[in-house]
């Protein structure tokens, strides 16, 4: 996955962090849980806060 697989990133963190409440995560917290995602293998230079609040609206979305 890349920074741009914001949907698949979203569906990964619901999969592997279910106790965790994606509506107060810290985006610090939100990078390094995808920069340890399996799947993820993009630059972390790459990651910004848009890219952020893009994958944390996604991820809200997909436990709700």
């Amino acid at each position: 996955m890349k920074w741009t697989d914001t949907q698949r990133i979203a569906e990964s963190l619901a999969d592997n962090h279910p106790h965790i409440n994606p509506k107060t995560v810290r985006f610090t917290d939100l990078r390094d849980y995808i920069l340890a995602l399996p799947d993820f293998n993009d630059s972390p230079e790459h990651c910004g806060e848009r890219i952020l609040e893009a994958v944390q609206q996604a991820w809200i979305d997909e436990v709700d």
